[in-house]
């Protein structure tokens, strides 16, 4: 069973992300924000993280940076969940190490489908 990281400040995000992944045979873990997102990434092992951005405490950006700087999750492929369209942000969101970025709103064919593509 596939491991999924999902990091998000919504609680509704978070529980329907959880509902239709684990619908879909995921094994899935929650974090409500970047602090905490860190924090289980590193104390576990995943097959994907999806992340929003806008987050407190600490963005998603930033995250994914720390992330890509840990020998231990340095390659996890991290799936951006974000309403941020904007090119500036798509291109940091690169340079960060994201493997895919889906605009929200999404269906859930659609986020599946990114999943499924991401991690094989």
């Amino acid at each position: 069973m596939k491991k999924v990281l999902v990091v998000d400040d919504s609680s509704v995000v978070r529980m329907s992300l959880e509902m239709l992944l684990r619908e879909n045979s995921f094994d899935v873990v929650s974090a409500a924000d970047g602090v905490d997102g860190l924090e289980k990434a590193t104390s576990g092992s995943y097959d994907i993280i999806i992340t929003d951005i806008n987050m407190p405490n600490m963005n998603g950006l930033e995250m994914m940076k720390r992330l890509r700087e840990n020998a231990d999750t340095k390659f996890v492929p991290i799936l951006v969940l974000t309403t941020e369209s904007d090119s500036d942000m798509l291109s940091k969101g690169k340079e960060y190490g994201a493997s895919g970025w889906i605009v929200k709103p999404f269906t859930n064919e659609d986020l599946l489908s990114t999943v499924n593509k991401i991690i094989g």
